[in-house]
C-alpha cells in the first residue's frame, strides 16, 4: 500500500454556474487496482455542501475520463477511518450564574450534546476564575449521558467568580488533541465551541497567546456569545469558524442549536470516493470534478474539482470498488483536522506536481494550443472560510 501524492485542493472556474470547493484530505491506492480519496465539499462561500453521489462525480486519469463501467465509482461510508470529536466549553462564571439565565444554559447544553453525540465523541467542560475548567463530561467517560452532564451544569457553583476564558480555551484545545491523538485514526476532525457571557477577567493567560492559539489550531473553532457583556468579547477572533450572539434566553437555545446543526452538517460534507483504476503501471495524475444540479430551473449548476496522483505499479483486474481503504494510522503530531497546520509530505509533493503540469500547460499554450491552460491555487487541506450564525 502507498499513500497517494495530494494535490492541493484547487478550484475550477465555470462560465455561467457557480463553483463548488473540493479539498482532498487523504487518499491511497492499493492493490489489485483501487484507489480512494477522502476529500470535503463546500460551496465557494464555505457552506457544507451536503448529499453528493457517485452520479455527480466523474474521474480522469491523465486528462482522460475514466468510463463509469470502467470505474465503478463508488462513495464509501467514511466512518471506519474517521473520528470526530467535539469539547463544549462553558462559561460558569458569575457572569452566567448570577444572570438569570443559569437555568436555560443546561437545557441548551443538553441539546446540543445529545445531537451532536450521535455522530461524534463529545465532552462539556465549565470554567469560571478557576485556573482550570471542569470536565463535566469528559472525552474518557462516554458513558455519562449528556442528560446527566446537563444536571451536573445545572448545579454547578463557580469556585472563583470570575472568568478565566483564556486559560480555558487553551486547555480545552489541549485536551480536544490529547482525546483525537489518543485514537490513531487516519482522519481527525476536532471542533471546540466556547460559549461566554464575558470576556476574560482573571488574566491568567494573555489574549493574544490565547489568539495565537486559536490561529494556529487545526480544529474548527465556534463561539457562543451571551449578553450585552458578550459584545466586549473578541468573539469574532475566537469563533474563528463561526460566531453567534444569544441576547435572551431563546436566543441562547437557538444559538447552539445553530451551531449544532452546523457541526451536523460539516460531518456530512466529508466523502470517501473508491474507484478502480484502468491503469496497470506507472504514475497518473487523476481529477475528480463534482457536478452539482440545483433543485429548480432558477439554481445554477455548481461545479468543482481536485487532483491527485497514484502510482499504478503492479496493478490487476479484479477489483472491488466498495472493499474498505486501509489509511495509514495518523501519529499524535497528525491529530486535528487532516493538513491544517502544517501540510503532509503528500500535500507538498502535489503542490510541486501542479507547478510542474501548470509548467507544460504554459509551454504547451506557447505552442500555439487551442486552449488555454487550467489555472489552479493549492489551498491548504483545512482552511475553511469564517461564517456568520447570527440571525
Amino acid at each position: 500500500m502507498r499513500a497517494c501524492h495530494l494535490l492541493g485542493a484547487l478550484l475550477l472556474a465555470c462560465t455561467g454556474c457557480a463553483s463548488l470547493r473540493l479539498t482532498p484530505l487523504k487518499a491511497v491506492e492499493q492493490k489489485p487496482s483501487n484507489v480512494a480519496v477522502f476529500f470535503t465539499a463546500r460551496t465557494a462561500s464555505g457552506d457544507p455542501v451536503e448529499g453528493l453521489t457517485a452520479d455527480d462525480l466523474r474521474v480522469y486519469e491523465d486528462g482522460r475520463p475514466v468510463p463509469r463501467d470502467v470505474s465503478k465509482l463508488t462513495i464509501l461510508r467514511p466512518d471506519a477511518a474517521v473520528l470526530r470529536a467535539t469539547l463544549l466549553l462553558v462559561d460558569m462564571s458569575a457572569g452566567v450564574t448570577e444572570s438569570g439565565e443559569d437555568d436555560v444554559v443546561p437545557q441548551a447544553v443538553s441539546a446540543f450534546a445529545l445531537r451532536v453525540a450521535s455522530q461524534q465523541k463529545v465532552a462539556v467542560y465549565a470554567f469560571d476564575g478557576s485556573p482550570d475548567p471542569f470536565p463535566i463530561v469528559p472525552f474518557a467517560d462516554q458513558a455519562r449521558s449528556a442528560r446527566a452532564g446537563a444536571r451536573q451544569l445545572a448545579a454547578f457553583k463557580p469556585k472563583d467568580p470570575s472568568s478565566n476564558l483564556n486559560g480555558a480555551i487553551v486547555r480545552a484545545l489541549d485536551d480536544l488533541q490529547a482525546a483525537l491523538a489518543e485514537s490513531g485514526q487516519p482522519l481527525q476532525f476536532g471542533t471546540l465551541v466556547v460559549f461566554a457571557a464575558g470576556p476574560d477577567r482573571a488574566n491568567r493567560v494573555s489574549a493574544e497567546d490565547m489568539l495565537r492559539r486559536i490561529r494556529q489550531t487545526p480544529f474548527d473553532v465556534f463561539a457562543i456569545g451571551m449578553g450585552p457583556n458578550a459584545q466586549t468579547t473578541d468573539l469574532s477572533r475566537i469563533g474563528k469558524t463561526g460566531v453567534s450572539l444569544a441576547p435572551d434566553k431563546d436566543g441562547i437555545l437557538k444559538a447552539f442549536d445553530d451551531v449544532g446543526v452546523t457541526i451536523e452538517a460539516r460531518s456530512r460534507s466529508v466523502y470517501l470516493l473508491s474507484y478502480c483504476s484502468p491503469s496497470r503501471a506507472g504514475k497518473h495524475e487523476v481529477r475528480v470534478e463534482a457536478t452539482l444540479k440545483g433543485a429548480g430551473d432558477a439554481d445554477r449548476e455548481r461545479t468543482g474539482s481536485f487532483w491527485s496522483s497514484f502510482d499504478a505499479t503492479d496493478f490487476a483486474p479484479g477489483c472491488d470498488p466498495t472493499a474498505p481503504p486501509r489509511f495509514a494510522a495518523a501519529s499524535a503530531a497528525d491529530a486535528g483536522a487532516p493538513g491544517a497546520a502544517h501540510p503532509s509530505a503528500d500535500q507538498r509533493g502535489g503542490e510541486k506536481a501542479a507547478g510542474r503540469r501548470d509548467r507544460r500547460e504554459s509551454k504547451s499554450q506557447g505552442r500555439g494550443s487551442s486552449s488555454p491552460p487550467v489555472k489552479r491555487r493549492a489551498t491548504p487541506a483545512a482552511a475553511e472560510p469564517v461564517q456568520d450564525f447570527n440571525p
